[in-house]
C-alpha cells in the first residue's frame, strides 16, 4: 500500500512539473519542449526508463549547440529540487547519454551543473536507502570527472590539433585509469537493490567500462613502442607505473564482471578475456629505467675520475703566472725554495727570476696554500 502511495505521489509531482512548463516561454535558457522531454525521462517511476524521451533529448543536443544552456538549466532545476533517488539516478543516466553524444558543444558543460556528492533520499528511512545513496554518489563522482575530462580533451583538440608528446599521452592514460577506478566503485551493495532501474544503470556502467578500458589498452600498446632509452627516465618510470596499474585493474575488472554477472546485469553475461600485458614489455621498460640510472652513475664516475686525474691547473693573470702539479710548484714572483741541487752557500740567497722558461725544480716538501685563485681555467 505504501509503495502504491509513493508511486501515485511521484506521478502527481511529474504532472505538476509538466503543467508548469506549459506556461513558460522559449528563451535562450528555456526550451519547453526540451524541458518536457527531460521531465518524462527523469520521472518518479522506478519500474522503467523512458528511453523514447531520453533519445529526444539527445536529438536536441545534436541538432544545435544552442540547446546546451536549456539542457543545463532544466537538469539543474530538476535535480536540485528532488530528494528521490529514482529521479537523481535517471538524471545521471540522462547526463551519461548526453556525454556519449560527443558533440563539440558538450565542452561548455565542463563540471556537472548539480551536486550529488552528498545525496540522501528523503522519502524512506536511511536503513533502506543507504545502498541507493552510495550508488548515486559514486555514479555522480565518475560523471563529474568524466565530463571535465572530455571537456578538456575537446578544448585541447580544437585549440591546437597537433600530435601529443609522450608525457602528454602518459598523463592522458593516467586520467583514464583514474576514471576506470571510479567506475569500478559503482555497484549495488545493499540486498534490496535488485531493481529494474539499478540494472539499467549498471548496463550503462558496463558499456562505459568496455570503452574506457579499451582506450587504455590501445594507448598503452602505442606507447610501449615509444619508450626507449632516449625517452628519458621520468617518462619510463611513469610508463612502468601505468603498465603495473593496468595489470592490477585487469584483475579488478575480472572480479567486477563476475559480480555483475551474478547480480543479473545483461551486458555482463559474457565475461570478456582481459589480456594481460606481456612480462617482456614490463622488463623492457625496467631495463630502460635501469639503463638510464647506470648511465647516470657511469657519467658521475667518469667526472670524478677526471677530477682526480687532473695533472695541471693553469692560471693566467697579467701579474702572475703559476704552474701547479701534484709534485711540483713554481712561482715566477720572488721565488723562494729549498732544493737538493742548491749548494749550502746559496740556501739563504734570494733569487731574481729570469723571464726565460724555468727548469724543472723538485721541492723536498709540499707547499700548501690558504688563499684562493680567481679565474681558474681547468684543462
Amino acid at each position: 500500500m505504501m509503495k502504491l502511495w509513493k508511486r501515485a505521489s511521484g506521478a502527481l509531482k511529474d504532472r505538476k512539473s509538466l503543467f508548469s512548463i506549459g506556461f513558460s516561454r522559449k528563451t535562450s535558457f528555456r526550451n519547453p519542449d526540451l524541458d518536457s522531454a527531460i521531465i518524462h525521462a527523469t520521472s518518479h517511476d522506478d519500474s522503467s526508463v523512458d528511453y523514447r524521451n531520453a533519445h529526444r533529448v539527445y536529438k536536441w543536443i545534436r541538432s544545435s549547440p544552442a540547446n546546451i544552456k536549456p539542457l543545463v538549466h532544466a537538469l539543474s532545476s530538476r535535480v536540485n529540487r528532488t530528494r528521490s533517488w529514482i529521479v537523481a539516478l535517471k538524471a545521471l543516466m540522462l547526463v551519461h547519454g548526453v556525454l556519449c553524444c560527443k558533440v563539440s558543444s558538450i565542452q561548455e558543460i565542463r563540471r556537472l551543473p548539480f551536486d550529488l556528492s552528498d545525496f540522501s533520499d528523503g522519502h524512506s528511512r536511511p536503513s533502506k536507502t543507504w545502498g541507493f545513496n552510495a550508488f548515486i554518489r559514486a555514479y555522480f563522482s565518475f560523471l563529474d570527472q568524466y565530463s571535465f575530462f572530455m571537456s578538456e580533451q575537446m578544448r585541447r583538440r580544437h585549440k591546437k590539433p597537433q600530435v601529443d608528446s609522450v608525457s602528454q599521452e602518459l598523463e592522458r592514460i593516467q586520467k583514464l585509469q583514474s576514471l576506470l577506478h571510479m567506475l569500478l566503485q559503482i555497484r549495488p551493495m545493499a540486498d534490496n537493490m535488485k531493481r529494474t532501474l539499478i540494472l539499467e544503470a549498471m548496463d550503462c556502467v558496463v558499456i562505459e567500462i568496455f570503452d574506457i578500458y579499451g582506450r587504455i589498452c590501445s594507448a598503452i600498446a602505442k606507447l610501449l613502442i615509444k619508450i626507449h632509452p632516449a625517452a628519458g627516465k621520468a617518462e619510463a618510470v611513469m610508463a612502468l607505473k601505468i603498465v603495473k596499474k593496468a595489470t592490477s585493474q585487469g584483475e579488478d575488472l575480472a572480479l567486477y564482471f563476475e559480480f555483475c554477472k551474478e547480480f543479473g546485469v545483461s551486458n555482463a553475461h559474457e565475461i570478456p578475456k582481459f589480456v594481460s600485458i606481456p612480462e617482456e614489455d614490463i622488463k623492457a621498460i625496467e631495463k630502460v629505467i635501469n639503463g638510464v640510472e647506470e648511465e647516470e652513475e657511469e657519467t658521475k664516475k667518469e667526472e670524478m675520475e677526471v677530477e682526480e686525474e687532473k695533472g695541471i691547473i693553469l692560471v693566467e693573470r697579467p701579474e702572475l703566472r703559476t704552474i701547479i702539479t701534484d709534485k711540483w710548484e713554481v712561482f715566477e714572483d720572488d721565488l723562494c725554495f729549498t732544493s737538493k741541487e742548491i749548494t749550502e752557500n746559496d740556501q739563504h740567497r734570494k733569487y731574481n727570476v729570469d723571464p726565460s722558461p724555468l727548469p724543472l725544480i723538485v721541492i723536498d716538501e709540499p707547499v700548501y696554500f690558504t688563499h684562493t685563485l680567481p679565474d681558474l681555467i681547468t684543462f
